[in-house]
This record gives C-alpha cells, sequence and structure tokens, in this order.
C-alpha cells in the first residue's frame, strides 16, 4: 500500500471520527500520517495492529513535540512487518492540562518511551500506572525538553563562537547570539549571568565588566620591512661575495687558491722540483727519485735498471 493508501484507509476506519490524513517526508522515506483527536487515541492505535490491511504488529517508538501557544503533539510511529508499510499517528494535547491514553496495553514496548515523554515533557499518559523518572535523578525539578525551560549551564557559561579568546568579552568581531530559550542576563538565577552569554550590557543588571580588548602593533607593508643584515663570510649559510680577495698563500707546502684536491701533493711526498726532507744534493730526480726513509731516517736510492735508467716505478727498501 502507498503512503496515500495507508492514511486513506484508517481515515476510513475512524468514520465518524473527525481524522486527518496527509504524507511526511518524501521518496521511500514517505509515511502515511493521520491527525486524530486525544479522545481516539486509544482507538486509532488499536485498530491500526488490528485491521488485516494495516496490520501494523510492530510498535517503533513515541515522543512529543512542544509547539508553544498550541500545545503539545504526541506521535507514535508504527510498522507492518508483513505488509512492509509505516504509519505516524499524531495527536495534539493541550498545554495547560497534557493527558492522552496509554497504549501500554496494547503495546507493551510503549511503556519505556510514555517514561521518557512524560518526565521530558510533563505529558501524562492515563492508564500507565508507573510514570517513575527514568533518565533524571528524582530530586530534579522541571521537564528538559519544554521550550521554556531554561538551561543553566547556557546562562552561566559564555556562548562559545568568537573568533580569539576574549573577543565576546570585549565586544569585538561578531555579535553574540543569546541561545534559544535563555534569558537576558539579570533576568534569571541568582547570580548576574556572565558578559559575553547574552551580549554586554543586556539586562537590568547589565552583566560583569567586560575585559578590556588586547591591543596589537600594527604589521608593517610588505615594501616596509628593513633588509636583512647579511652574515659573515665563510657561514655555511651564507656564501663567500665573489669580489673577495685571495688569502695569502702561507708557506711553500700550502695550496694557492683555486687549485683541486687533484692538483694536491699527498701528504708526506715532497714536490718534484724539492729534494725530499733529509736527501743529499746529489738525490735528484734525475739520479732517481728518493725511496722510503729507512729505520734511520736515511733515504735509499732506488736501484738502477737494466738499461742504466732510474726505475720511477717505484723501489724497493
Amino acid at each position: 500500500m502507498t503512503p496515500e493508501e495507508v492514511g486513506a484507509r484508517l481515515v476510513a476506519l475512524l468514520a465518524p471520527v473527525e481524522a486527518t490524513p496527509s504524507v511526511s517526508g518524501g521518496q521511500r522515506f514517505a509515511r502515511a500520517t493521520v491527525d486524530v483527536p486525544p479522545a481516539s487515541w486509544l482507538t486509532a492505535v488499536s485498530v491500526a495492529r488490528d485491521d488485516a490491511e494495516l496490520a501494523c504488529d510492530f510498535f517503533d517508538w513515541l515522543s512529543a513535540v512542544d509547539e508553544l501557544a498550541e500545545g503539545f503533539d504526541v506521535v507514535a510511529h508504527l510498522w507492518s512487518t508483513r505488509l512492509r508499510h509505516g504509519l505516524l499517528l499524531r495527536t495534539r494535547l493541550p498545554r495547560g492540562a497534557p493527558t492522552v491514553a496509554s497504549v501500554v496495553d496494547i503495546y507493551p514496548g510503549a511503556a519505556w518511551h510514555e517514561r521518557e515523554t512524560h518526565e521530558m515533557f510533563g505529558i501524562d499518559f492515563a492508564g500507565h500506572g508507573e510514570l517513575l523518572p527514568l533518565l533524571l535523578p528524582p530530586e530534579f525539578e522541571g521537564h528538559p525538553l519544554r521550550k521554556e525551560f531554561v538551561l543553566a549551564s547556557r546562562v552561566a557559561k559564555p556562548w562559545p563562537g568568537a573568533k580569539e579568546p576574549g573577543e565576546s568579552e570585549a565586544g569585538g568581531g561578531r555579535r553574540p547570539i543569546r541561545p534559544p530559550g535563555v534569558p537576558a542576563p539579570g533576568e534569571w538565577g541568582p547570580t548576574p549571568t556572565p558578559a559575553g552569554a547574552g551580549g554586554v550590557g543586556e539586562g537590568p543588571r547589565g552583566g560583569t565588566p567586560a575585559r578590556p580588548a588586547r591591543e596589537r602593533p600594527a604589521r608593517p607593508a610588505p615594501g616596509a620591512r628593513p633588509a636583512r643584515t647579511p652574515g659573515p663570510a665563510g657561514t655555511a649559510d651564507a656564501p663567500a661575495p665573489a669580489d673577495q680577495p685571495a688569502p695569502d698563500v702561507g708557506s711553500a707546502g700550502e695550496p694557492a687558491p683555486g687549485v683541486g684536491p687533484a692538483d694536491q701533493p699527498a701528504p708526506g711526498a715532497g714536490r718534484a722540483d724539492q729534494p725530499a726532507p733529509g736527501a743529499t744534493a746529489t738525490d735528484k730526480p734525475g739520479a732517481g727519485s728518493a725511496g722510503p726513509a729507512a729505520s734511520g731516517g736515511e733515504p735509499i736510492a732506488d736501484p738502477p735498471g737494466r738499461d742504466g735508467r732510474g726505475d720511477h716505478d717505484g723501489g724497493t727498501a
């Protein structure tokens, strides 16, 4: 059955009761909704369960909606496990004395839902018998889901949403907005409301004094920033300037600037045009290169080759 057919079927079964059918939601989430008078609430729930074409054998949930001056809407959702369609039953109760018949005898699973609705909205379910506190402590006073109920935590604490810490107290940026249902500062509670929960200066007491706004130094323009001072030459993160003079050569053994590692002599080896340390004047490259030093510190000349020339391939001791 379509949602329209489900609603029309229940209205026909409840005649001559003035019931109003409608459809809530859309597409595959559409549900038949039927508004009935409070006196016909119990009859409508019973017919929806027992009729063969409706067959709403499963109780899904029950709750209420606060409509302010118009009263409270009690809503129950029923489901047919065999025909796979749902039904929303709704009735409106006066705000002064919201009372409706309990459906626990038809659907025992509604006991928990009726207790919660009674606790949160203050609606009485005649015939329930055990409307005891379910979620709140026994000493709690009031019904939190009524729209006129004031949440003390919203009054005692500043409303969040400021861009910077202290902005809501100083009045800067966006204007703070009071949460729905929260009175102006000083109109509720034994102590003044802190500034920021409902706007600074509202209410007869005016809230608590606001803290002064923080002053931040103005940021310079991008072109007005001073240039950075270059670091000393030779540092790891700053290369030396190109026009810096080359350092003086300290000794004959130090390489000149610009000489690569391949052009430098190995440590401990003499230059080609200088004798090795400790060698005589006769020990020249023409007579053979100096070999490794003996244990006494005197170098040993390389033996001549077969052709009479010096062996420059490396002599032995």
